[in-house]
């Protein structure tokens, strides 16, 4: 854990390593206000910029940010082809942000399935962070969390049947290394999951990774999440007792 300086925590709180937060209520921060869904992505896509760059100052290692799931290609085709294009207008915006604040991008998903112009886009994001040593903005973007397992339980099937392992070899670190977050190293287990706007399931999210993440379920929408709302679950995840099954 590392202590923060910023001026939203007290200097005695514990900054979680690992923040993984489901981005959700950007729809029903568009209907409250009487906006179409896209104008609620729009401004959530603006908020990760200043919730990222408060992160960093606060002094967390990995923030993960749950942008677009494997089960939301089934959502209307405009407003999928519209979250296609956020990463596009994301990066191409906030780029030079990015790189002052020495941020590096990793993108954890099916990132083979996206379209030709996201995939591009994304990966050049990854590619022009790639030395930066400061935080790192993880996007799950056509992430799922059993999807991931079942691919790293086919990547573990195949090397038995190959011969280069032993089933008995398996153990948690071998299956852990065949998983998407598996750049991560360390660090791919959340400390803190916050899912914003009072919703309380994790969605298919990083099943494996969560296994002993603390929870704080938000009831403020995303676009409204500010770094006082961050530093405030900060807050309640320092009130926690992480035991990890010991007593």
């Amino acid at each position: 854990m590392t202590e923060t300086k910023n001026s939203n925590l007290s200097s005695d709180l514990r900054v979680p390593e690992h923040i993984a937060i489901i981005m959700d209520g950007n729809g029903r921060w568009a209907k409250r206000s009487g906006q179409p869904r896209i104008a609620g992505h729009k401004e959530g896509m603006n908020n990760v910029k200043r919730i990222a760059t408060s992160a960093s100052h606060m002094g967390v290692k990995v923030l993960s940010l749950y942008a677009f799931s494997t089960e939301n290609w089934s959502r209307p085709s405009k407003e999928v082809n519209f979250l296609m294009r956020l990463p596009v207008d994301f990066f191409g915006t906030f780029m030079p942000d990015l790189i002052k604040e020495n941020i590096k991008v990793l993108v954890t998903g099916f990132t083979e399935h996206l379209p030709d112009k996201t995939k591009k886009v994304v990966f050049k994001a990854m590619d022009d962070t790639k030395d930066n040593t400061g935080m790192v903005l993880n996007f799950a973007f056509n992430y799922g969390g059993r999807a991931e397992i079942v691919n790293a339980a086919k990547n573990l099937a195949k090397q038995a049947v190959d011969g280069s392992i032993s089933p008995d070899d398996i153990d948690d670190k071998l299956f852990a290394d065949q998983l998407l977050t598996s750049p991560l190293g360390s660090l791919a287990d959340p400390d803190l999951l916050i899912r914003t706007s009072g919703e309380e399931r994790i969605s298919n999210f990083l099943l494996w990774q969560l296994a002993y993440s603390e929870m704080v379920f938000d009831k403020t929408y995303w676009p409204d999440f500010t770094a006082d709302n961050l530093a405030e679950d900060i807050k309640i995840y320092n009130d926690r007792d992480r035991r990890f099954g010991a007593i």
